[in-house]
């Protein structure tokens, strides 16, 4: 009993953080995720070759001690072109998240703070948006920003679609969940201290509420990554999103798939890449749920 008392006492983030280092499948996640980033971020210097390098002399060799996960029709590394669809995946999907976040979160922030006829009319915007399949609302958006013409090279213009139509078609969740979060909050004894003592209302939203409910917002968009990864194969898997010379995993996947059969090694890369990294993803958004939930303290 005396050692329990002796033991400093940590606040809700220290004693999260501790929960989640409890957490051997998080972590393992945590750190395959960090790995991820870095190769991402220096696919330039880790892959052997570049993902255009062809090289017509060995068109669809299987595994071998040069190109370590074989070459696709073009003679290009596997190895090198799954390093560098890391990076595109990584970016695409961790973009658009970003994007979304803020979109959600200033928009929720606004319709549960001021209540009323605002709130109503933005939620039922959002019910309509809801209303949509996430995919066909995608693949609206994409094709309403391609037949803009804004950008005359068509692979920038190919990367910003996809862009814009993951970031519009992904942010409505995050927007009921800031929504729910601001409401409760608004009730807190902390708003109502900042009120009595003449806080402006955006000011109280912005300094005192924002910073409390990051922490479901932060366990969502983690979440959000793996599904924004998954659109995105998806998408390039049908055609309708990243095409060549780009090298995301949704591209190999839908390069291997003419060819599965014959050359199984086009697929099977991409194909555990993307699904590590999903189970990554989901592993570690549980448990920062876990972490993060008031209801956990006190048992780990």
């Amino acid at each position: 009993m005396s050692n329990s008392l002796n033991q400093p006492s940590r606040s809700l983030w220290q004693d999260s953080i501790y929960r989640l280092k409890k957490n051997k499948s998080a972590m393992v996640s945590l750190y395959f995720i960090i790995f991820l980033c870095i190769v991402a971020i220096f696919a330039k210097f880790i892959a052997p070759y570049s993902y255009e390098t062809q090289n017509m002399d060995a068109i669809l060799q299987g595994p071998s001690g040069k190109f370590w996960l074989g070459t696709d029709s073009l003679g290009r590394d596997q190895l090198s072109r799954l390093i560098y669809g890391a990076r595109m995946s990584m970016a695409v999907a961790v973009f658009t998240a970003v994007i979304s976040l803020i979109i959600g979160s200033i928009y929720g922030a606004i319709s549960g703070w001021f209540g009323g006829i605002v709130d109503r009319i933005m939620m039922r915007i959002v019910d309509l948006l809801f209303s949509i399949p996430t995919l066909v609302l995608m693949i609206l958006v994409k094709v309403i920003f391609d037949s803009l013409d804004l950008f005359e090279n068509p692979e920038l213009k190919a990367l910003t679609s996809i862009l814009m139509a993951l970031s519009l078609a992904s942010w409505v969740t995050l927007a009921r969940v800031v929504r729910g979060q601001v409401l409760q909050a608004k009730e807190m004894l902390y708003v109502e201290a900042a009120q009595s003592i003449g806080a402006k209302p955006m000011y109280i939203l912005w300094k005192h509420i924002i910073p409390n409910i990051m922490g479901p917002v932060i366990i969502l968009l983690t979440l959000q990554v793996p599904s924004n990864i998954l659109f995105e194969s998806f998408l390039s898997f049908l055609g309708l999103g990243l095409q060549p010379p780009f090298s995301s995993w949704g591209v190999l996947s839908n390069e291997g798939w003419a060819l599965m059969k014959s050359y199984p090694h086009l697929i099977i890369a991409p194909s555990v890449a993307m699904a590590l990294t999903l189970f990554a993803f989901s592993f570690l958004g549980d448990g920062l749920r876990d972490a993060f939930d008031p209801k956990m303290r006190g048992r780990m």
